[in-house]
């Protein structure tokens, strides 16, 4: 039984010439690339008493794939690079572009179409529509895509080895994929500055930046701005990162959503959103920046004056200030906070300090036997700031 007519789709590429060999690259409709392209999912194959693993792909994220549908649908949204792709040459032909002035003697443009190869669906030449395309590298784009909505156009560009074999489509996935630097998240977050239009990332960028300069300031130089030792300082002990990721989840649900309402409208909703959850939102949509940078400044110099010696000291030992301890008073901050029914209000240091002066730690408790690097260091010590101040665990969250 033929499933399928012919079909094709046209666009015109580039040859590109490398070590490994030619391939060409072009633009795609994501329509049409959704349509053709699928992901071989690298999986144990059980066949009597062998083990056979096949497939090149890594198995989908869907939460990468839920995070993607946002963005895709987001007002600047971009994929610049290439999405890497491998036909087979009976669903690849090319006709030569003759073009008035080349850019270069030696470059050759084409109109590249891929077609199905119709025929029984037993038959191990067949090759489907939706299977002309085999996924090298940009699969999570690709499953994002496939919720894209509207009508604007939104073009991918993309690398096609035609007739590759599958040792080589195995070899350019893992170059690709080890050749990879993952991007410092700090520096991410610090490119923030150049933008023109408020977001969740912006603001919680700007407060980082702020504590970090003022001289007053608990977190006086003590803020890594790119994630790693600031040439000339000494003291440094958490990251832009960790600060900017822990602040956001007081400010935004979806960072993403909220950063593209920024740009469409300039402005959020007051209503419908946890207050008691998001409880620096507010300050937030109504461009209070300022109230979110003072409770925060006031609930760490308060934890500053009540452990003195952990909150300044450099000692590798001792975690108040660093990443552990830091992303436990994080957390200790929201029910501090509404336990001083502090909702739309600044709270004053003292305030804060009025609950600090409960918890009998000392300086020297603060420390990495006591609470161990990691997660459950972080929450052995969140439980224990929890306990010892006699609050309600029940406006907590993770």
């Amino acid at each position: 039984m033929i499933e399928e007519s012919p079909r094709s789709i046209s666009f015109p590429v580039i040859k590109i010439t490398q070590p490994i060999g030619e391939f060409y690259v072009g633009a795609i409709a994501a329509k049409d690339l959704v349509e053709i392209a699928y992901f071989d999912i690298r999986q144990l194959n059980l066949q009597g008493n062998i083990d056979t693993y096949l497939g090149i792909q890594r198995r989908l994220n869907e939460t990468r794939i839920r995070e993607i549908s946002q963005y895709v649908n987001t007002i600047d949204a971009t994929f610049p690079t290439a999405v890497i792709l491998a036909v087979e040459e009976k669903c690849a032909s090319l006709r030569e572009l003759k073009l008035a002035a080349p850019a270069r003697a030696s470059e050759s443009f084409y109109e590249l179409t891929l077609q199905n190869f119709p025929g029984e669906l037993d038959d191990s030449n067949t090759v489907l529509f939706r299977d002309i395309a085999r996924v090298i590298d940009g699969q999570h784009r690709i499953a994002g895509l496939m919720n894209l909505t509207g009508n604007q156009a939104f073009e991918i560009n993309v690398a096609i080895f035609v007739g590759a074999d599958i040792a080589d489509q195995a070899a350019i996935f893992s170059t690709v994929n080890l050749a990879q630097t993952k991007v410092n998240r700090s520096l991410v977050y610090d490119l923030f500055e150049y933008s023109k239009t408020r977001s969740p990332e912006k603001t919680c960028h700007d407060v980082a930046v702020l504590l970090d300069r003022a001289a007053e300031s608990p977190f006086y130089e003590k803020i890594k701005r790119l994630g790693v030792a600031t040439e000339g300082r000494f003291g440094e002990t958490i990251s832009q990162a960790t600060f900017v990721k822990s602040l956001l989840r007081y400010i935004s649900e979806n960072p993403i959503i909220d950063r593209d309402l920024g740009k469409r409208r300039g402005k959020w909703s007051q209503q419908n959103f946890d207050r008691n959850r998001l409880i620096f939102r507010e300050f937030f949509v109504t461009e209070k920046d300022e109230s979110i940078a003072l409770n925060v400044w006031n609930y760490f110099a308060a934890a500053g004056k009540k452990w003195p010696g952990a909150w300044s000291s450099a000692e590798m030992g001792l975690i108040l200030n660093k990443t552990n301890g830091f992303l436990a008073l994080m957390r200790f901050l929201r029910p501090v906070y509404l336990h001083l029914n502090g909702l739309g209000k600044v709270i004053s240091e003292q305030q804060f300090l009025s609950v600090f002066d409960r918890i009998n730690l000392r300086d020297g408790d603060f420390n990495r036997q006591k609470y161990l690097p990691g997660t459950s260091g972080e929450t052995s010590l969140y439980k224990d700031l929890l306990e010892r101040s006699a609050l309600s665990e029940r406006s907590d969250f993770k």
